[in-house]
C-alpha cells in the first residue's frame, strides 16, 4: 500500500514539472492560452494533492481493516492486545501496528512501510518461530519476539508479538556485574627481600606495599583483609575484575616497581575465583588458583575458569628459596609411603632426557637401598638419554629399566608410582601405567601448567629448582639412612643438573651448587658426565646447519631442522648454541615429527619461552620449554610461532625489553 502511495507522489511531482514547463512555454506565445493553462495546472495540482491525502487516509483505514481480518483473531483482540504487536507482509514490510507498539517500542516514531529488519535490530525470521521466541533490540529496549502467520486475506501476513525484556536484562546485567569474586594474594619474596635489609628499609617497603593495596581497594571498591604479613584476601565485584583483566592486572607491574636498595623487586601472585559459587567455594578455588600461580614461578595472576585457567603476567624470574624445611618434610612422608608399598615404579615424561632419566635413576636406586622392589618405566626407542641407560646397565644395575607393558604387569593395589620431571598427565611415558596406579608421587621443577596431575598423594613441586635431578639429590639426603648414593647414580644426577643448567650457566642457584658438591663428594666424575653430552660428527654437522640457517625475529633466533634419526637430541643443542649470537634473547628450533611439528625453545632469561610455548600447547620453564603441534606444515608452524612471539610482547607490555 505504501509503495502505491509513494508511486502516486512521484507521478504527481512529474506531472507538476511537466505542467510548469508547458505553461512557461505558452507564456511566450499567447498570454490568453497561458492563463488558461495556468488555471488548469493549479486545478490539477489541487486535485492531485487532495487525492494524495485521501489515499493516505484510505490506506490507514485499509490497514485498520486488515488488522481486523488478520489470522484467526478478531479486530479487538489485536487492537486491545496488552503487548506490542506489529504486522508485516511476506516481504517484511510493516503494514499495521497497535498503539502500544507505536508508543512503547517505536517511541512514537512512524514505521509504516518500513521493513521490520530495518526497524528492529538483530531480527531473524527463522529464529522467531523457535520455542521461546527470539530476542531483539529496538530503540534501546530489549524484547523477546514470537510470531504467527496468517493467509486469510489472500497473502501471507506475519503478526509479531513483542515481550518487553528491558528491565529483566538490566537486572541480569546488574547481577552479572555485582557478583563477588575472591582474590587470594601473596607477596612471593618478602622473606628474601628482607634478608639483607635494614629496619628503615623494611619499613619503607612495607609502607609502599600498604599504599599499593590501599590504592587497589580505592580503585576497585574492594574489601581487603590481611591474613599474615605476606598474605591477603580481597573481594571485588565482577565489573571491577573485568577491568583488572583488561589492564592485565596492572597491580603486578606496580608491585614490581617497589625495589630494595639492591634493586630487587617486590612480586605478587594472585589467585582469582569467580562465578556462581558460594563464598566459601570461591575462597577454596582462589587458593587453588594461587597455588597454580605460585607453581608457575609467581609474579602473575591465575584466574580459575570453567575450562581451566587464564594467566596474566609471569615475566619475572622465580625466586630461589634457601630453606630446606619443605624438602625434609617431603622426604619423611615419601619414606613412609615407600615403606608401606609392595613395590615402586618410577616414570618420567615421553622422550626422556638426561634430567628425567638421571632423576629416575637416583630415586630408583635409593628405593632399592630401602630394600623395595623398584623399576624405571622407559621406552628405549624414543628415549633421548639412551647413553645414560647403557652406562647405568654397564655399571652393573640390571633389570632396572622396563617397558610400559612390563610395568603394567607389576601393578597392584599397593604399588607406588613416582613421577619425575613432569606433572602433566598427557606428557607421561605411559598414561596407562599412571591410570592403573592408586598411589602417585610427583617430583617436578617445571612451571605449573593446566592439565597437571590432580590425585597425587605427594605433589613436590618447586619451580625455582634448576632440575628434577637437583630436587631428587636433596631428597635422598633426608630420605633414609640406608640410602647411599653410589658413583653411577651420582653421575646420572649430575648429568641431569648440568643439562638443565647448561653446565651451571643458567638457573643455577645456591642449592644447585650445594647439590652438585654433594654429588661430587659421592664420587661423581665430571669428565665421565661430560662424555654423556658428546655427539657424533654427523650430529655436530647437523647442529651447525641448523645454526647457520637461523633467522632472527624480534630477538628470537628461529630455525627449522630437517628430519634425521637424532634430530630430537640435536635440536635442543642447536637452540642452546643460537643463544650465543649477539642480539638474541631466545631461540626456537622446529623439526618435523611423524605426527606434526615439534618446538625446542631456549632463553637467556630476558624472554619467558614457557609463556610462548604454552600458547602453542606446550610448556616448560622460563629459559627452557617446548611444544608439539599435530597435523601442521612447517610454514604454518612458523606463522604460529611468530604470532605467539608477537602476542608475548603485547602482553608483556614492554617488560621483556627491560
Amino acid at each position: 500500500m505504501k509503495k502505491k502511495i509513494d508511486l502516486l507522489e512521484i507521478a504527481l511531482i512529474a506531472f507538476m514539472v511537466i505542467t510548469v514547463i508547458f505553461t512557461g512555454m505558452a507564456a511566450g506565445y499567447d498570454k490568453k492560452i497561458f492563463m488558461i493553462q495556468l488555471v488548469l495546472a493549479i486545478s490539477a495540482l489541487a486535485f492531485g494533492i487532495w487525492r494524495l491525502l485521501a489515499a493516505r487516509r484510505d490506506s490507514r483505514k485499509f490497514l485498520e481493516y486488515i488488522g481486523g481480518r488478520l489470522g484467526s483473531v478478531k479486530s479487538d483482540a489485536l487492537v486491545k492486545f496488552p503487548l506490542p504487536v506489529s504486522v508485516a507482509n511476506g516481504e517484511g514490510e510493516i503494514i499495521w501496528t497497535n498503539a502500544i507498539f507505536h508508543d512503547e517500542v517505536m517511541k512514537g516514531e512512524e514505521c509504516y512501510g518500513k521493513n521490520i529488519k530495518d526497524v528492529v535490530e538483530n531480527f531473524d525470521f527463522e529464529k522467531i518461530f523457535l520455542p521461546g521466541g527470539h530476542e531483539v533490540f529496538c530503540r534501546g529496549g530489549s524484547y523477546s519476539v514470537c510470531a504467527t502467520v496468517s493467509s486469510e486475506i489472500g497473502e501471507k501476513l506475519y503478526a509479531f508479538y513483542f515481550i518487553d525484556k528491558t528491565n529483566e536484562r538490566k537486572v541480569e546485567k546488574l547481577y552479572e556485574e555485582s557478583r563477588p569474586a575472591v582474590l587470594s594474594i601473596t607477596l612471593d619474596n618478602l622473606e628474601e627481600l628482607f634478608a639483607n635489609c635494614k629496619e628503615s628499609e623494611k619499613s619503607r617497603i612495607k609502607g609502599e606495599v600498604e599504599k599499593l593495596f590501599e590504592d587497589f581497594v580505592a580503585e576497585n571498591h574492594a574489601f581487603l583483609k590481611r591474613n599474615s604479613s605476606s598474605k591477603y584476601v580481597a573481594i571485588v565485584e565482577e565489573k571491577y575484575l573485568r577491568n583488572m583483566e583488561k589492564e592485565r592486572f596492572s597491580i603486578l607491574d606496580k608491585a614490581r616497581k617497589i625495589l630494595t636498595s639492591e634493586e630487587l623487586p617486590v612480586t605478587l601472585s594472585i589467585g582469582v575465583a569467580r562465578g556462581d559459587h558460594s563464598l566459601d567455594k570461591l575462597n577454596e578455588y582462589s587458593l587453588q588458583a594461587l597455588e597454580m600461580a605460585l607453581g608457575r614461578g609467581g609474579d602473575q595472576a591465575a584466574v580459575k575458569t570453567v575450562n581451566g585457567y587464564e594467566f596474566y603476567g609471569g615475566f619475572a624470574k622465580g625466586v630461589e628459596k634457601r630453606t630446606k624445611v619443605k624438602t625434609r618434610v617431603v622426604a619423611a612422608a615419601l619414606a613412609d609411603l615407600i615403606e608401606s608399598s609392595s613395590n615402586v615404579l618410577v616414570m618420567g615424561h615421553r622422550f626422556g632426557d638426561l634430567d628425567c632419566i638421571g632423576a629416575a635413576i637416583g630415586m630408583a636406586e635409593a628405593i632399592r637401598d630401602m630394600e623395595k622392589n623398584c623399576h624405571i618405566i622407559v621406552n628405549r626407542e624414543t628415549c633421548l638419554a639412551r647413553p645414560l641407560i647403557d652406562k647405568t646397565e654397564k655399571a652393573g644395575t640390571l633389570e632396572l629399566f622396563i617397558s610400559p607393558e612390563e610395568g603394567l604387569a607389576l601393578i597392584n593395589d599397593e604399588t607406588l608410582l613416582v613421577v619425575v620431571d613432569t606433572h602433566i598427565e598427557n606428557l607421561l611415558e605411559s598414561k596407562e601405567v599412571f591410570a592403573k596406579c592408586r598411589n602417585v608421587v610427583v617430583i617436578d621443577h617445571h612451571r605449573r601448567m593446566v592439565g597437571s596431575i590432580e590425585n597425587a598423594v605427594i605433589f613436590y613441586h618447586e619451580p625455582y629448582a634448576s632440575s628434577a635431578s637437583e630436587m631428587v639429590t636433596e631428597l635422598l639426603q633426608y630420605l633414609d639412612s640406608r640410602c647411599k648414593i653410589k658413583k653411577a647414580e651420582a653421575e646420572a644426577l649430575l648429568a641431569g643438573i648440568m643439562l638443565d643448567t647448561k653446565s651451571f650457566s643458567m638457573r643455577a642457584g645456591v642449592r644447585t651448587f650445594e647439590a652438585a658438591a654433594y654429588l661430587k663428594k659421592m664420587g661423581a666424575d665430571t669428565v665421565k658426565v661430560k662424555e654423556l653430552f658428546s655427539g657424533s660428527l654427523s650430529s655436530y654437522q647437523h647442529r651447525s646447519k641448523i645454526v647457520s640457517t637461523a633467522e632472527i625475529y624480534r630477538g628470537c633466533a628461529v630455525s627449522f631442522a630437517k628430519s634425521y634419526d637424532d634430530v630430537g637430541i640435536v635440536a635442543p643443542q642447536a637452540a642452546d648454541e643460537l643463544l650465543a649470537i649477539k642480539g638474541v634473547a631466545s631461540s626456537v628450533v622446529m623439526y618435523k615429527t611423524p605426527v606434526g611439528v615439534s618446538f625446542s625453545a631456549r632463553s637467556l632469561g630476558g624472554m619467558n619461552v614457557q609463556v610462548i610455548m604454552e600458547s602453542l600447547g606446550g610448556g616448560g620453564h622460563q629459559t627452557m620449554a617446548g611444544a608439539q603441534i599435530p597435523d601442521i606444515t612447517p610454514n604454518e608452524a612458523k606463522e604460529k610461532l611468530f604470532a605467539a612471539i608477537d602476542d608475548y610482547y603485547e602482553k608483556a607490555a614492554g617488560h621483556a625489553d627491560e
